[in-house]
């Protein structure tokens, strides 16, 4: 049923960014990869008692509408969409998708980022995350808490339900969900729930991270104003709640190796983000490589000239095999 609260998140889903669905993989994707989606928690998600939110997605594009090409303005029932590789490494990877904490750019079959990973062997696991604004009690570590329990549950499969390594987790992120995995890097062992099952005394530890045209910092210097409204909401204006979710602030001593990347013409998120992250990484000698692509906005860097396409997933894996992952 069409209601006013649906015609407005429509219009919202226009206004706002598209960071991750609908960019071009840099391979066909395989439409023969298997595809699993589930909740993320074994009932409902944590600090929801009274709440009334109802799963909501709207369409991205009113003039080209897609089945996939979707996001969620209100998410109840966090969920993995995972892509199972034909012939799995061992390796996984987490993504988070962007949509500046306003709503979660992702669809229900898989991404093409999602389907590139798979087809270089990597079982790739897509998060639908809570958030803020729907009043969950946990408020800006809503979107952490499945982070965190996203990357237990990927472990708790391994070797029984996916052929993975659950040594031999990564994580990625675009976008706002740059921020998320920002922040799941260097709070993994930060308790924002209470244990729901045994999945919940696993590590939420990635052994590498990925930001790509991440959100990073909540000060005014570099500060994506939407993300910024959306994650802190009445705080917004408040100094230390800037300082408490600025990703790029005090990072742990096992921070992991971290590759950042963004485009110098991003008119969406400064490219101020990138600079100030890999900057802290450096300072705090963790591991940590920053590629600045001169052209893309906000995605993925545009083709080369003479229209073969940038294998910025290939740089990120350049980075990451070098500190032992994916294989």
């Amino acid at each position: 049923m069409t209601s006013r609260r649906t015609v407005l998140a429509g219009a919202l889903a226009g206004m706002l960014p598209l960071p991750l669905h609908a960019q071009g993989p840099l391979r066909a994707p395989d439409t023969a990869l298997a595809v699993e989606r589930f909740p993320l928690w074994p009932k409902a998600p944590p600090g929801g008692d009274g709440l009334t939110v109802a799963d909501q997605f709207v369409q991205r594009s009113a003039s080209r509408p897609d089945p996939e090409d979707i996001a969620w303005p209100h998410v109840a029932t966090p969920m993995l969409t995972v892509v199972k590789p034909a012939r799995p490494n061992g390796a996984a990877v987490l993504i988070c998708p962007g949509g500046g904490y306003a709503r979660v750019a992702v669809g229900r079959q898989g991404s093409g980022i999602a389907r590139d990973f798979a087809a270089r062997g990597i079982t790739a696991f897509e998060l639908l995350y809570r958030l803020p604004h729907d009043g969950w009690a946990a408020g800006p570590d809503a979107p952490l808490q499945d982070a965190q329990r996203a990357m237990r549950v990927i472990r708790a499969g391994a070797g029984t339900r996916w052929t993975i390594d659950p040594a031999r987790v990564a994580v990625t992120g675009y976008s706002a969900g740059g921020h998320l995995a920002a922040r799941l890097a260097s709070r993994s062992a930060q308790a924002v729930y209470t244990p729901a099952d045994a999945t919940d005394r696993l590590s939420a530890r990635p052994m590498v991270a990925g930001l790509f045209f991440p959100v990073i910092t909540m000060f005014d210097d570099g500060v994506h104003a939407q993300s910024r409204r959306e994650l802190l909401g009445s705080h917004a204006a408040d100094a230390e709640w800037q300082r408490r979710y600025a990703a790029q602030l005090d990072l742990p001593a096992d921070m992991p190796p971290t590759y950042v990347a963004c485009n110098g013409d991003d008119p969406v998120v400064p490219m101020r983000n990138s600079l100030l992250m890999y900057e802290t990484l450096h300072a705090a000698k963790v591991p940590a490589a920053l590629t600045v692509y001169e052209h893309g906005g906000h995605g993925p860097p545009s083709a080369h000239k003479d229209g073969t396409p940038v294998d910025w997933v290939g740089a990120f894996l350049g980075f990451t095999r070098d500190h032992g992952w994916p294989t």
